[in-house]
């Protein structure tokens, strides 16, 4: 199964482009850190720790700022757990993630894991954009 990011999105430059956003210095190098890896799912804390140490100036706020655009540029998926902690997927496609409580820890539930029964009916002038299950996990407790 090829990643979607195979291509590196021929460069990040234009990939910010074609997603509507101009391709500043710290996009496109917040950009490079979160693309280049293939999928993962990262919190902002976590990248701008991969940016402080990849020498790219920014601060925590402009992480989070950028994370956002890039969520409604499309870029991003946005995985809220708990409404505390946020992750971003660089995967955009639908799918479903297991949550590991303690390791903090978010990574995809694979292939057809997921079978979603009755999806109630959305409210007059609304539509569902997506349902988004997260699996809760713990290690289990040695006897």
């Amino acid at each position: 199964m090829q990643s979607h990011h195979a291509d590196h999105h021929h460069n990040v430059t234009d990939m910010l482009r074609d997603a509507g956003l101009r391709p500043t210095r710290q996009r496109v190098s917040l950009a490079e850190l979160l693309f280049s890896q293939g999928d993962r799912h990262i919190s902002a804390e976590i990248l701008h720790e991969e940016a402080v140490q990849a020498d790219v100036p920014v601060s925590l706020a402009t992480v989070y700022n950028t994370l956002h655009q890039f969520t409604e540029a499309g870029l991003l998926r946005e995985v809220a757990i708990d409404g505390t902690k946020t992750y971003f997927d660089t995967n955009v496609s639908d799918h479903h993630h297991f949550f590991v409580e303690g390791d903090n820890e978010v990574f995809d539930i694979p292939g057809e894991g997921v079978g979603i029964g009755r999806i109630p009916a959305a409210p007059e002038g609304m539509e569902v954009v997506r349902v988004d299950v997260i699996v809760r996990l713990r290690h289990k407790r040695k006897r």
